[in-house]
């Protein structure tokens, strides 16, 4: 089946010169004009990807994120022309997996896309025999298979398709230091430029999910200048 995309842009031009280009490379893509009618279309056609402006007529795309994110665990790209950091910074943390500045290059944007469709798609079968897809420490568990989490109090926090993979990220090296360069290749497919501090705002995210204290966090820690590391032993 091919890869489905909901494209939510009001700029009709560039929303045709996005669509065409993505279907000469075998996507499937839908359009949405406005965003009154996004979370709804979101939440019923399930598409594999979002491709979600953030100035649109009717509802802007921060709050279809956040609203779609409810019941939705798909991949959202966000787009927008406004250089601004807040901007970006908001999106992630209302549940975008990555985040576009126009004008979109298109090449980018498709590397970008296949970038997050390789970690949504990775299955067990995929990976090597050795590799394993269950880990638990303490009351703490996370299996790879059916993608879920589960904490010491019993409860199955809902996690983004891009969390879950920062999670299995750092639980895969538990102990280790994970850099901030190594996550960014990772989630976002492009090198870590020194300044992009978008995996501080997921873990900032995921931390609150995964219910670690915000000023002294014991789950997730921070390694100053150096990056993040998964604790073993805090999960009682």
């Amino acid at each position: 089946m091919p890869i489905r995309i909901l494209l939510v842009e009001d700029d009709v031009h560039l929303s045709a010169l996005i669509a065409d280009y993505l279907r000469t490379h075998q996507y499937e893509v839908d359009r949405l004009f406005d965003g009154t009618d996004a979370v709804a279309t979101i939440v019923a056609r399930h598409p594999d990807l979002v491709l979600l402006d953030i100035n649109l007529p009717g509802k802007d795309g921060f709050e279809i994120c956040r609203e779609a994110r409810m019941q939705y665990d798909g991949i959202v790209i966000m787009m927008t022309a406004r250089d601004e950091q807040f901007d970006e910074l908001l999106g992630l943390e209302f549940g975008a997996d990555d985040f576009l500045h126009k004008p979109v290059e298109p090449r980018i944007l498709l590397a970008r896309i296949k970038a997050h469709l390789r970690r949504v798609r990775m299955r067990p079968d995929d990976a090597e025999p050795a590799s394993p897809h269950r880990f638990e420490f303490g009351k703490f568990s996370i299996d790879r298979a059916d993608r879920k989490v589960r904490l010491p109090d019993g409860s199955a926090p809902r996690l983004t398709s891009t969390e879950f993979d920062l999670l299995w990220a750092l639980v895969c090296r538990a102990g280790e230091v994970v850099s901030r360069k190594d996550l960014t290749l990772l989630l976002r497919g492009i090198e870590f430029d020194g300044f992009d501090r978008s995996i501080d705002g997921r873990i900032s995210k995921l931390r609150r999910k995964l219910g670690d204290d915000l000023t002294e966090p014991k789950r997730i820690k921070t390694i100053r200048c150096k990056g993040y590391q998964f604790s073993k032993h805090a999960w009682e």
